[in-house]
């Protein structure tokens, strides 16, 4: 009977040791991925590239009843400095409205820009709910004045994913992050986590069908 029970045991343990291994690898996978990404992400945030360029797209961000909030301010402020610069001729400003808001992000961006000498004809406002939205919506209008070479401007932990996102819509961009943004030090923290997940699971599944999937 106890040759039974020990045989027993063992087949149990090899049963057990069967259904764990490849589960044990997949998360060494995921875990590695997820790693290797982290560090793409904080790379990409270490990086910017003013250059000469068809036009700026600044990232939206939260607005308070018409007024940028700090880090959308940060942001703006970015792209006023690459106009006035004469790096870019257009400044393109994103961002739709939560239920109950007055006005989008990307309204609340183009008042405040023409409140720093931005004129009219160089700012195009547009509305999207995510990232894939604002940057999807960006380059239909940026394709409709045969243009597709732009700066994107965003916190660093967000530029990664934007550029991501901004080839996968047609267009040639780069980096340049908002160096005011009041994100900094630890609090950085969770939004390089939430990056980092967005770009692995947009890699896998893609960044068009997260947006579908909401």
């Amino acid at each position: 009977m106890g040759v039974v029970v020990v045989v027993a045991a063992r087949r149990l343990l090899r049963l057990v040791r069967a259904i764990l291994r490849p589960i044990f690898l997949l998360l060494l996978l995921v875990v590695g991925y997820l790693a290797v990404t982290a560090g793409q992400v904080w790379l990409t945030s270490r990086h910017t590239d003013p250059r000469p360029a068809q036009a700026v797209v600044v990232m939206g961000a939260a607005q308070y009843n018409g007024v940028p909030s700090p880090d959308l301010a940060a942001r703006l402020q970015e792209a006023v400095d690459l106009w006035r610069r004469g790096l870019v001729p257009l400044v393109v400003v994103t961002g739709s409205k939560q239920p109950g808001d007055q006005f989008t992000e990307a309204q609340a961006s183009g008042t405040w820009l023409a409140a720093r000498g931005v004129p009219a004809g160089a700012i195009v406002e547009v509305g999207g709910d995510d990232s894939w939205a604002n940057l999807s919506d960006a380059a239909a209008a940026l394709r409709a004045r045969h243009l597709d070479q732009v700066l994107i401007v965003t916190d660093a932990f967000h530029e990664d994913r934007s550029l991501a996102i901004a080839t996968n819509v047609g267009l040639k961009a780069w980096p340049v992050p908002a160096t005011m943004s009041p994100i900094t030090g630890w609090s950085t923290v969770p939004y390089f986590a939430k990056e980092t997940v967005g770009v692995a699971l947009g890699r896998v599944v893609g960044y068009q069908r997260l947006h579908r999937l909401g």
